[in-house]
C-alpha cells in the first residue's frame, strides 16, 4: 500500500497521499484513521488505508468545472487501456490531431498504445479505420481520486 486516501470530515473523497504523510496528519491531530490495515502497524499507529480529517474543509472548487485535464488524469481516466486495441497503454492520442487544431482537452485526448498511435498518425479515428472502443469523458474529481 503506498498511498492511504483522505476524506473529508462529511466522508467525501478528497485526494491521495503518502503513508508517511498520513502519519504525519494523523500526529498532528488534524486527521482520525477511518479504515487501516489489520495486523500492521507503524509505531502507535495502526497502518491507515483512509483517514478521515477532524474538520471539515471547503471543497467548492471541486464542484466548479472538474479537474484540469493532464496525461497522468487521461491514463488513469482510461484505466492505461488503449482505445483503439484495448492493450495496455503508453501513450496520449489526440482524436482531433494538434496539427489540425486539436487541443489538449478531455474529450479530445485518449490513452493508447505506442502501435496504435504511431498506425492512426496525423488522421482522425474515422480516416485512419480505427473506431474508437469508447468515446472520451469528462471525468468528474471522484473519478480521478478514487482509482
Amino acid at each position: 500500500m503506498d498511498a492511504v486516501l483522505v476524506i473529508n470530515a462529511d466522508l467525501g473523497p478528497l485526494h491521495r497521499v503518502t503513508v508517511q504523510h498520513a502519519v504525519r496528519m494523523l500526529c498532528r491531530r488534524v486527521a482520525e484513521i477511518h479504515e487501516a490495515e489489520p495486523d500492521r502497524v507503524i509505531g502507535v499507529f495502526p497502518m491507515p488505508r483512509v483517514v478521515r480529517l477532524v474538520r471539515f474543509v471547503v471543497t467548492r472548487w471541486r464542484f466548479n468545472s472538474g479537474p484540469a485535464w493532464s496525461r497522468a488524469g487521461v491514463m488513469r481516466r482510461d484505466g492505461r487501456c488503449c482505445a483503439y486495441c484495448g492493450g495496455s497503454a503508453s501513450t496520449i492520442d489526440h482524436i482531433l490531431p494538434r496539427s489540425r487544431g486539436g487541443r489538449n482537452t478531455w474529450r479530445n485526448t485518449t490513452a493508447a498504445c505506442y502501435a496504435c498511435n504511431q498506425r492512426k498518425g496525423d488522421r482522425t479515428p474515422s480516416e485512419a479505420g480505427m473506431p474508437l472502443r469508447r468515446e472520451p469523458v469528462n471525468p468528474g474529481w471522484g473519478a480521478l481520486a478514487g482509482r
